[in-house]
């Protein structure tokens, strides 16, 4: 079974229904409930959606949609260990590193869904688009 991390952008199309890629966003979370993927994301993520949610709805129902997804998806940790090798990565973005890094310590995360390919081109992991990961997924 994969260990994915879904990367922020996944996760706010699938809360702000931005199409077309809600659905393959859609699909994947359907995918961490039904246990045919296990999902992660980082305390990073998680606060950064809890951010830009809370500017179009109410705390409460904010928390809400964070503990529903939290509800079929796991956390990553993020420790000393992450941030230095971020910090010390040929990554651009500083964000992202930190959630490279995070799913490499984590052991057993196989690929990044994202929909920013090109941020993570420096990623020992696989990265992959919803969408591509879906084909690659639906062809076997």
């Amino acid at each position: 079974m994969d260990k994915v991390l879904i990367d922020i952008d996944v996760i706010l199309d699938f809360f702000f229904d931005r199409k077309p890629f809600s659905e393959f966003a859609a699909e994947i979370l359907n995918r961490c409930e039904e246990k045919t993927i296990i999902g992660f994301t980082t305390p990073v993520i998680i606060c950064n959606v809890y951010y830009l949610l809370r500017k179009t709805a109410r705390h409460e129902l904010v928390i809400e949609k964070i503990k529903q997804l939290l509800s079929i998806i796991e956390i990553t940790e993020i420790n000393k260990i992450v941030v230095l090798d971020a910090l010390n990565s040929e990554f651009k973005d500083f964000e992202d590193a930190i959630q490279n890094f995070s799913a490499i310590q984590n052991g057993e995360i196989d690929v990044i869904l994202t929909r920013n390919i090109k941020d993570f081109k420096k990623s020992g992991l696989a990265v992959l688009t919803p969408e591509t990961y879906l084909k690659g997924k639906n062809n076997h």
